[in-house]
């Protein structure tokens, strides 16, 4: 299940990478190039991102203190 949410909060974070990218013109190609809102998606997009990557290292964190303290 963490492997899961490792690939899934890189890949938002990435995603929303591109979209800032391409709102604020440094990523041509796209219907979005030169779109501000974009750039605020992708800003939130990743944000969400890195914030399921932090709980998946804290949960695999928290889960490796509990085996520890059990197996004492």
């Amino acid at each position: 299940m963490l492997l899961v949410l490792y690939i899934f909060s890189t890949l938002l974070t990435i995603v929303g990478a591109v979209w800032i990218l391409q709102g604020i013109n440094l990523l041509p190609g796209s219907f979005m190039t030169g779109q501000i809102q974009w750039a605020v998606y992708g800003a939130i997009t990743s944000a969400v991102g890195i914030g399921l990557f932090i709980i998946a290292k804290r949960s695999r964190a928290s889960g490796a203190r509990k085996t520890d303290r059990s197996s004492k």
